[in-house]
């Protein structure tokens, strides 16, 4: 299947942050069963990330709070990038860097590095990180979403243009909205995401986790170190399913912007009920703490429902939720 120019031979995606750098799920997966990997986000310096505990298990689902530890953009590029061109030739799976930073030029630094590493197929921008210079997170302000989308999207056109001549394709820019905005007046996830859409978005990812806490009752402390973190698991999946629903209907299908379903899937009919509601692929990444195989068996069903839907292609499914 075709995704905003990035082949794959299934629509199941392995998410940032639970697949290491790049090819660490290796030894528990197969991964020339999925279609595509997403790196770990990337900030333009060394991070490391908060103190334990950052990750913890709850009803449901995941707390996570790890405050996006990773080895910094120049070690990425010297150290993993590399082998990037090599793993997906070998594998057949689509290799998407992700991106996060705390100012546009973070963003746009991160974004350009990425984009020079060969065999990189597309940037996935992690927009739930606080903006150093409008406190709020950007995925949650449609004006600042829009400024930093489009400044990434300028940076990677030029990059193209310097690139050979123009010869070679500027890479898709994927957008991974926070559902923070929900419910706020104003800041809807349509919102949002068409903000994203005119800064210059190829496509949505949608969403991350729903912010949350937990206490322990006995010493009346919270449970994560950084107090409060993201939710993920199947805890989220109705939630995140909506929120697919709204935006495919209220932008995305007229604007031609493909969605990348993600938030809780186990199974292949939690997938399947993400292609319904409007995406054209899916992310999955608490479910590979549970069971790390679990995205191939995804990937087979899925092929399988769409065969007993009649259908030569989960495209031909996308959005297909008969509602009155």
């Amino acid at each position: 299947m075709d995704l905003c120019g990035v082949r794959l031979r299934n629509p199941v995606i392995l998410a940032a942050g639970t697949a290491g750098y790049l090819d660490e799920t290796g030894d528990v997966l197969d991964l020339s069963r999925v279609g595509g990997v997403v790196t770990k986000s990337i900030t333009a310096a060394p991070r490391e990330g908060n103190p334990t505990w950052r990750i913890l298990e709850t009803r449901g689902g995941m707390l996570n709070a790890i405050g996006l530890a990773n080895i910094g953009v120049e070690a990425f590029v010297r150290d993993v990038g590399p082998r990037v061109a090599g793993f997906s030739r070998e594998t057949g799976a689509a290799v998407i860097g992700s991106v996060a930073g705390f100012s546009v030029e973070d963003y746009v630094r991160v974004a350009g590095a990425m984009a020079g590493v060969p065999g990189i197929a597309a940037v996935e921008l992690n927009v739930s990180c606080p903006n150093v210079h409008g406190g709020c997170e950007f995925g949650a302000d449609p004006g600042a979403l829009r400024e930093v989308v489009g400044a990434v999207k300028a940076a990677l056109l030029r990059g193209d243009d310097a690139a050979s001549s123009g010869t070679r394709r500027a890479l898709p820019l994927f957008v991974k909205l926070s559902p923070v905005p929900v419910g706020t007046r104003g800041h809807s996830m349509v919102d949002i995401a068409r903000a994203a859409v005119e800064g210059g978005a190829s496509g949505l990812c949608i969403a991350n986790t729903i912010p949350a806490m937990g206490i322990d009752v006995r010493t009346r402390r919270p449970r994560l170190a950084n107090v409060t973190g993201g939710l993920s698991g199947p805890a989220v999946h109705p939630v995140a399913v909506k929120l697919v629903h709204d935006v495919y209907r209220g932008v995305a299908r007229e604007a031609g912007v493909p969605i990348v379903g993600i938030g809780g899937i186990l199974t292949w009919e939690d997938a399947a009920e993400f292609i319904l509601a409007g995406a054209s692929a899916v992310e999955m990444g608490t479910a590979l703490f549970a069971d790390p195989r679990a995205p191939a068996r995804v990937a087979r069903g899925l092929g399988e429902w769409v065969r007993g839907q009649g259908c030569g292609s989960v495209g031909e499914l996308v959005g297909r939720v008969e509602v009155s």
